[in-house]
């Protein structure tokens, strides 16, 4: 979880509960400062490594509405319903993050 990113971008902060965190897989919701009013659930886990490079795992199933990429000082939000239906109409089992934000209509660079 990206301490950070919340203290600096998130107001009316609430955790999901163990079980919440389990079924749900999100890791917190809040209001982005100055960017919303709207309560958002957030899949903030960092980034990991995999033999194909270094990247996210995404469950169609979450309950997160958005992702959080931290790319060098800045942060990366990306709807996951979007992000879902571009891959399931796309039939792609990997996205590269630098190439999927100009396909994306929503998305937020902090």
């Amino acid at each position: 979880m990206n301490i950070n990113f919340i203290k600096t971008y998130l107001t009316d902060v609430t955790y999901p509960t163990k079980e919440q965190q389990e079924k749900e897989l999100w890791d917190v919701s809040g209001i982005i400062k100055n960017k919303s009013n709207q309560v958002f659930k957030f899949d903030t886990r960092n980034l990991s490594s995999f033999k194909e490079g270094v990247g996210k795992k995404s469950h169609l199933k979450t309950k997160a509405d958005k992702m959080v990429f931290k790319i060098k000082d800045k942060y990366l939000l990306i709807d996951l319903e979007e992000l879902h239906n571009h891959i399931k109409d796309n039939n792609l089992k990997m996205i590269n993050i630098k190439e999927i934000i100009s396909k994306l209509d929503w998305n937020i660079v902090l």
